[in-house]
């Protein structure tokens, strides 16, 4: 087990009809926010009126962004930096799911600083101070109410970066599972995905002797994958989504993470998908995310047999030990399949002529992918190969 300091201060407000304490909350730490938010979801919903008449009963003044992508944009954080400047803002909430967060954990990064936002996401400078941030969670999936993480996509220069800062941490989320009944299947299953690629980014590690949190990973896996079935059969199961609502918190608030050396190539190679072809960014990882793993697994077949028995209790008799490994993978993608996600990118309409080795250099801008397995430029055209 490798050295760790763990710490998350956000504080999960978890339940039916939590979205109606959002304005106590928020007066805690401001009478004027930025309200941040995607389409007309959360009206449809009926979730933007609650909001509303929480934050006017504390009597918070309140200005509106919305226009959130699902892969948020560079240039709506630098109109919401704006914004919060020319209006004194010192509070943003963000009323959505993954992309509104991220969104909003950028513009509070670059509210602060003097120069270009994107400085942070290059790695040419660091953040000194942020505004504080609420969250009204609507979709589970990214985790990033209580992460560390954003990522932005720069339509520029056609990159989907990420940042790391514990400053972005929210001071608060809300998390009321009834209002993620109306999530549709594919969104739901899109959801699960990416929180399960959240685990297997911390499973697959070059660490050993990491037994607990091997466990948890595996127990939380477990839980999405008996959980998503069941809202796929009965959106409205409040137990199940309760779990999954929760699963994908747990998933990205470092806890997983403890102890070992994380790996992350997947994701990176999935953001290339988002940014260069607008892939949903969960239907973008069932596709990467088991080409990694029959590029990779012999380099560390006994974590893949692991995987298979633990996981998706293939029988350890089989065969040989790469032969159970295979077989957990084959079950992975077979999941994938059966909640209706994508696995190889001619479903995605990604053509076999794409320029593969111009993602992979762009990738490798800041040095080689992941931890598991380190992956060169060959090994990345090879993984996009493997997906056609």
């Amino acid at each position: 087990m490798e050295n760790f300091r763990f710490k998350n201060p956000v504080e999960i407000i978890f339940g039916k009809e939590t979205e109606n304490e959002v304005g106590a909350e928020t007066r805690k730490y401001s009478g004027k926010i930025l309200l941040h938010y995607g389409g007309d979801t959360i009206k449809k919903i009926g979730l933007y009126d609650k909001i509303i008449k929480s934050l006017n009963k504390e009597e918070i003044n309140f200005i509106e962004l919305a226009g959130v992508q699902p892969n948020p944009v560079l240039g709506l954080v630098k109109e919401g930096i704006d914004i919060c400047r020319k209006n004194n803002i010192d509070f943003i909430l963000a009323v959505g799911g993954g992309s509104v967060i991220d969104s909003a954990k950028a513009i509070s990064i670059g509210v602060l600083y003097d120069g270009d936002v994107w400085d942070f996401f290059t790695g040419k400078a660091k953040p000194s101070g942020a505004l504080d941030i609420g969250v009204v969670l609507t979709v589970p999936a990214a985790g990033s109410e209580s992460s560390v993480v954003t990522v932005i996509s720069n339509e520029k220069s056609q990159l989907k970066k990420g940042f790391h800062s514990s400053l972005m941490l929210p001071k608060f989320a809300i998390l009321n599972p009834e209002i993620t009944y109306s999530i549709d299947p594919f969104q739901t299953a899109c959801g699960a995905a990416d929180t399960i690629a959240h685990i297997l980014e911390r499973y697959f590690t070059p660490t050993t002797k990491a037994d607990l949190t091997d466990r948890l990973c595996e127990c939380a896996i477990r839980s999405v994958v008996d959980n998503v079935a069941i809202v796929m059969k009965n959106p409205e199961d409040y137990d199940a989504r309760a779990e999954l609502m929760w699963a994908s918190t747990v998933a990205h608030n470092g806890i997983l993470g403890t102890g070992r050396i994380e790996d992350w190539a997947s994701h990176k190679l999935a953001h290339e998908l988002s940014v260069l072809y607008g892939i949903t960014h969960g239907a973008a990882l069932s596709v990467v995310f088991p080409a990694w793993m029959k590029y990779v697994y012999r380099n560390n077949i006994k974590r893949f047999f692991q995987f298979a028995v633990r996981v998706w209790d293939v029988d350890p008799c089989f065969g040989t030990q790469e032969e159970v490994a295979v077989k957990g993978i084959e079950h992975f993608e077979n999941f994938l399949k059966g909640i209706g996600l994508p696995t190889r990118l001619k479903e995605l309409d990604i053509p076999g002529d794409a320029d593969f080795a111009g993602m992979a250099e762009k990738e490798l801008q800041w040095g080689l992918l992941g931890n598991f397995v380190k992956l060169n430029k060959n090994d990345i055209v090879n993984i996009y190969r493997i997906a056609l």
